[in-house]
């Protein structure tokens, strides 16, 4: 159940870290309440997560979630380069992630 959870507060940490684009440098109102309460719940889920899964680990874990899903959504939503040497990069943080959740003690 932890690591369910610690997905769940990654994906609000990448719905946080889109938010603040739209946010426009917290000058639009409704943007940025719903970006802080996106930063809230993902930031009090991990900390539910890290109830059983190391820090070292859950944290890793949920940075990659919200690197990698940060980085694929700005090649989606905002054009940014999607070259391959940013995808073997963007793969390589997976892996580093499935590395992590395979081989935790929990």
């Amino acid at each position: 159940m932890a690591w369910l959870i610690l997905l769940i507060a990654g994906l609000f940490e990448v719905t946080w870290a889109i938010g603040l684009k739209y946010t426009e440098g917290f000058s639009r109102l409704w943007p940025s309440v719903f970006t802080l309460v996106a930063m809230a719940i993902s930031v009090v889920l991990l900390s539910l997560a890290l109830r059983s899964i190391p820090v070292g680990t859950g944290y890793a874990v949920w940075t990659g979630i919200g690197a990698v899903g940060t980085a694929i959504l700005g090649i989606v939503l905002f054009k940014e380069p999607a070259t391959v040497a940013r995808l073997v990069c963007i793969g390589l943080i997976v892996a580093g992630i499935v590395g992590l959740k395979y081989f935790s003690a929990d």
